[in-house]
């Protein structure tokens, strides 16, 4: 499997016919409900109401609302909803409450996937081109928001829809708080702490998949490359999924880099999760990371292979 995926990367792997076929069962609606019935225009509004929110950093009045609304969208639509609060001391001295929602489908069955987001954006915007601006705390539309967005949409899809598996969606908190580094400095904080205190003694998902950044007009999701050295399989599975539907030009056979996201505490604890992240955004972590940069399509069609990987044999 490694080698095959390291052939695609390196010359590509046509899948014209495939593609071509499968571009024309997938509807043209893409903002509407897709092949799956996931609905994009669903996951803008709510991707839209957490950034109404204001800036979702740890510790403010925002976030508070924020993940609140969360639990209880969650709480309206999963059949259990585990919330993990706990209180993080950061490196320089201070006390963050933070929380992490995990809203479970059909936790009965010990056959489940595990997907990814963060809900949390950052205190400042250090990409921003003037001292005023890197001053000024993310928007978040993106980067937080487009997940959260997407999540709760595949909700309302599961809810009448039952997955073949059990599903787990995970909201991770402080993913993006401190400084990646090197050295990492109060980043990862959620998902280092869920990897840490899983929700059941021998939980072990099948796989798991971080959605990260999924909502931009913009969309190009090429491999991660911690991800493909590290569970090239689940790559193989998401990206073949998503050429079926007929996104080949969304989720690209190409190389993204090595990111460090909220993936990498859970491969560190043996759980294969890869990231979806499309890291090109002009806007990352700046003040203009706002909900007119994202889109209603390409976040159907995110949702749609997400939604597709779990509900379909």
């Amino acid at each position: 499997m490694l080698l095959l995926l390291t052939f695609c990367l390196m010359f590509g792997c046509g899948n014209d016919a495939k593609e071509g076929s499968a571009a024309q069962r997938s509807p043209a609606s893409a903002a509407g409900a897709t092949s799956t019935g996931f609905s994009g225009s669903a996951a803008y509004s709510y991707a839209k109401a957490q950034v109404d929110f204001g800036p979702r950093v740890p510790g403010t009045p925002a976030a508070q609302k924020a993940g609140d609304w969360i639990i209880r969208q969650m709480r309206a639509r999963a059949d259990t909803v585990i919330v993990q609060s706990f209180t993080y001391a950061t490196a320089d001295g201070k006390k963050l409450p933070l929380r992490n929602i995990l809203a479970r489908f059909r936790p009965d069955l010990t056959n489940r996937v595990l997907y990814m987001t963060h809900w949390d954006s950052r205190p400042v915007s250090e990409s921003a081109t003037t001292e005023a601006e890197k001053k000024m705390p993310v928007p978040g539309a993106n980067d937080g928001a487009s997940g959260v967005g997407m999540f709760v949409a595949l909700g309302d899809l599961l809810r009448r829809t039952k997955p073949l598996v059990g599903v787990d969606l995970l909201f991770t908190d402080g993913e993006d708080y401190g400084q990646f580094g090197p050295p990492e400095i109060d980043v990862l904080i959620g998902s280092k702490y869920f990897a840490a205190h899983l929700p059941s003694a021998g939980y072990k998902p099948r796989y798991g998949v971080l959605w990260d950044m999924i909502g931009d007009r913009d969309l190009r999701i090429p491999y991660e490359m911690n991800s493909f050295q590290q569970a090239p399989e689940i790559v193989s599975r998401v990206w073949q999924t998503a050429a079926d539907l007929g996104y080949g030009d969304i989720f690209v056979q190409e190389s993204g880099g090595l990111i460090t996201d909220d993936h990498i505490p859970l491969l560190n604890v043996g759980i294969p999760v890869i990231d979806v992240i499309d890291l090109t955004y002009p806007p990352h972590h700046t003040p203009f990371d706002t909900i007119d940069k994202i889109s209603a399509k390409s976040l159907a069609k995110v949702g749609d292979v997400a939604a597709a990987l779990v509900t379909r044999k």
